[in-house]
């Protein structure tokens, strides 16, 4: 075979031919070994200036497309949180340097277009010459964003602008600054929610942000995918925004009705509404003062100077022997006043917790509503003696003027009638000592006495309401159950979700938890309420054209004896299936004796007068009547 092929090859090609053939193949390898040397010598010489070179002609182009954290929005869909469109001022350094004659104009544009001075820009050029992307500027609104749009694509009279771009941003805005700050809460750190649903509900406002990238070569095509960002869900709240506005107005009001030379500060300690729909659960209003704004909501503290806060670290380090800083201080003052009164903090009750105990003895059998008692104005129990509210004694009463007239002797012959063991599993059942659940971070719980260790005093006392704590939202939830018939609903500040494009996503159905009373149980409570109101202790709390009903509270606070109280009424309209709970709190009022729940009271009616028509609440048969004549 190899001879065949010999034979064919000298056939086809000469001699001359086979030379020629040979030297050229010779030629071709010694092209190529000498190629391979000079590319070797170059590479080992100067590889690293050739491949910045080549590097330098491929620009690399990726960036995070933010997404828009969800709005929350009030029951009618007026936005009470949401993201504006903002943008970030970013410079390259590298581009802007690339050329002499860039940088004074750009220098000049980021002043006069941005307010940058031009000693950051030259500082930032002289410490990262060969930087790419530094944030000069954040929250650049639309407007001047626009202005630099025009400056960078008017290429004939700004040609040496260079490395200037804008980069897409958002900022949480509360349109309302200080109304509902408990409820709604504000973000830190770009889009982690802190009080409020900003922050029970985090996850959910939140999206996920795009990307786009890609290779961009210069002078040929530029290949680019893009992710977009997915933006947060909008969140519905049960909040009206009218009546929160109502609610909070006349707490201002109070407020700075009530400050007085004679007794410096606020015009409370605490000032505390909420307003619930009794028959789900719905909160309509939940407001505390002093508040904040959650645009600004470290605003607080800048009204402090520094010699003031040290002043302050120094006197609380004396007082608790431990070693208390100027920041300690400012934490200390932020969480006290972004503190959510209504969900988290506990107090003793008062008088507004009578009703329960009465509930509870007529659930049990043990109260008819035909029984009488003789309140003598005090009541020897165990070891102590217990005085009533009325310290010369109310006389006799039945069971329904006992509580019209906030009678503690009766109620303590109440609670002993009751026992340990059963007082103890009512108090359970209307969900004092536990968690409601309401959908807002931060909720306190309270202390409760076991039934194996309340003695008779603590009995007494726990009956009409001291000697134990409980939340806003605790009673005030477990007080719609004694009014709506008995049925317990899970409190909620959140009713919908809704994407984007305001398609609901899911539905926050109200949740029956429990029955606490029987229906009938619940009629009669109502009618000593409504007697409270029109001839008792709440008598200031009426609303003219409305069957008002509710208990006054005056509680004492812990250490007795101070002259410090806390005064509260909880009241409904109509009688008639209930439609509104509205619950004030107020604690130390400024004044010279705040043993008055008067102030509860008057506060209360004021801002009843005034949503009740707002809210469309039926009016009195007797009222409806005249009108109509």
């Amino acid at each position: 075979m190899a001879r065949r092929t010999k034979t064919f090859f000298k056939k086809k090609f000469s001699k001359i031919m086979q030379k020629k053939l040979v030297m050229l193949f010779g030629a071709i390898i010694l092209a190529f070994v000498f190629l391979v040397g000079r590319i070797t010598y170059i590479n080992a010489s100067n590889g690293a200036e050739y491949t910045k070179t080549v590097l330098d002609q491929q620009q690399y182009d990726s960036r995070t497309i933010p997404f828009k954290r969800g709005d929350i929005v009030d029951r009618n869909g007026t936005k009470m949180a949401t993201s504006e469109r903002v943008y970030n001022v970013i410079l390259d350094v590298k581009v802007m340097t690339s050329k002499k004659d860039y940088i004074e104009p750009t220098i000049e544009v980021l002043k006069d277009c941005f307010g940058i001075e031009e000693d950051e820009v030259r500082e930032l050029i002289e410490e990262k010459p060969s930087s790419r992307y530094n944030i000069l500027l954040k929250g650049v609104d639309y407007e001047t964003a626009q202005k630099f749009e025009a400056i960078d694509e008017d290429n004939e009279k700004y040609p040496d602008v260079k490395g200037i771009w804008l980069e897409d941003d958002y900022v949480r805005k509360y349109p309302y600054h200080t109304l509902a700050s408990d409820v709604i809460g504000f973000t830190v750190g770009g889009n982690v929610g802190s009080n409020g649903i900003e922050a029970a509900y985090n996850s959910i406002l939140n999206g996920t942000d795009g990307r786009e990238y890609g290779y961009l070569d210069e002078g040929s095509s530029f290949e680019r995918t893009v992710k977009e960002p997915v933006n947060g869900n909008t969140i519905v709240s049960t909040i009206d925004l009218q009546v929160q506005s109502i609610v909070e107005k006349h707490v201002l009001a109070f407020n700075e009705a009530h400050k007085d030379e004679a007794t410096p500060g606020e015009g409370s300690k605490n000032t505390a509404v909420m307003v619930m729909n009794p028959q789900n659960g719905e909160i309509l209003a939940e407001a505390s003062y002093p508040n904040y704004d959650l645009n600004n909501p470290r605003e607080y503290i800048e009204s402090f100077s520094e010699e003031e806060l040290e002043a302050m670290a120094e006197e609380e380090t004396e007082e608790t022997g431990k070693k208390k800083t100027v920041d300690d201080i400012k934490i200390e003052l932020l969480s006290a006043r972004w503190n959510n009164f209504c969900v988290s903090e506990v107090y003793e009750p008062g008088s507004t917790f009578k009703p329960f105990t009465i509930a509870a003895g007529l659930e049990t059998g043990i109260l008819t509503g035909e029984e009488s008692y003789v309140c003598g104005g005090v009541k020897h129990v165990g070891d102590h003696d217990i005085h009533c509210s009325n310290r010369e004694g109310h006389g006799p009463q039945t069971l329904k003027r006992s509580l019209e007239n906030s009678c503690n002797v009766a109620l303590m012959e109440i609670g002993q009638a009751l026992g340990t063991e059963e007082f103890c599993r009512y108090q359970r059942l209307f969900g004092f000592g536990a968690y409601t659940g309401i959908d807002l971070p931060g909720e306190g719980v309270g202390l409760l006495y076991e039934a194996e260790n309340m003695d008779a005093a603590s009995l007494a006392t726990n009956s009409f309401g001291q000697n134990f704590n409980v939340t806003m939202t605790q009673l005030a939830a477990s007080f719609c159950s004694l009014i709506n018939g008995g049925d317990y609903y899970k409190p909620h500040v959140v009713k919908q979700i809704q994407d984007e494009n305001g398609n609901v996503t899911e539905n926050k159905d109200p949740v029956l938890l429990k029955k606490t009373i029987s229906k009938e149980t619940s009629e009669i409570i109502k009618d000593y309420m409504l007697g409270v109101v029109e001839e008792g202790t709440g008598s200031s709390a009426a609303v003219e054209g409305y069957d008002v009903g509710g208990k006054t509270g005056t509680a004492e606070k812990q250490p007795r004896n101070q002259g410090k109280y806390l005064v509260s009424f909880i009241g409904y309209a109509p009688q008639e299936n209930p439609e509104v709970m509205v619950y004030v709190v107020i604690d130390e009022p400024n004044a010279a004796s705040q043993a008055n729940s008067g102030y509860a009271t008057q506060l209360a009616s004021e801002i009843m007068t005034e949503i009740f028509p707002y809210l469309g609440v039926e009016k009195s048969a007797g009222d409806v009547q005249n009108t109509e004549n």
